[in-house]
């Protein structure tokens, strides 16, 4: 078997370019096989868990913003009768209102 010596340095670079390019393949389908191997898979009723926790949360936020429109308004009623409370005459009673004496 006679090998002609032009055809070693061809095969070499042949040889050192299917390496360069499927080495980091490789390394990279390993990886991901070491990566999915380590990660458990999700039961499915974790999901449901998920979900049913998402609901609950959205329909405390639903709450949470009807508590501080009350508060809003409550705070605006407030503001307005101080306003109005300082619009009376000084000798006014502010804490009851006034009715006809009779």
């Amino acid at each position: 078997m006679n090998i002609p010596g032009e055809l070693i340095p061809i095969t070499l670079f042949i040889v050192m370019g299917f390496v360069a390019v499927f080495l980091p393949i490789s390394r990279a389908l390993a990886r991901r096989a070491d990566r999915q191997s380590l990660q458990p898979p999700v039961p499915p009723e974790i999901f449901g868990r998920l979900e049913r926790i998402e609901q609950a949360v959205d329909a405390i936020a639903i709450e949470v913003e009807r508590i501080s429109e009350g508060q809003r308004f409550t705070t605006q009623l407030l503001s307005e009768g101080r306003r109005q409370g300082a619009a009376l005459p000084a000798g006014a009673d502010r804490s009851t209102p006034s009715a006809p004496r009779g």
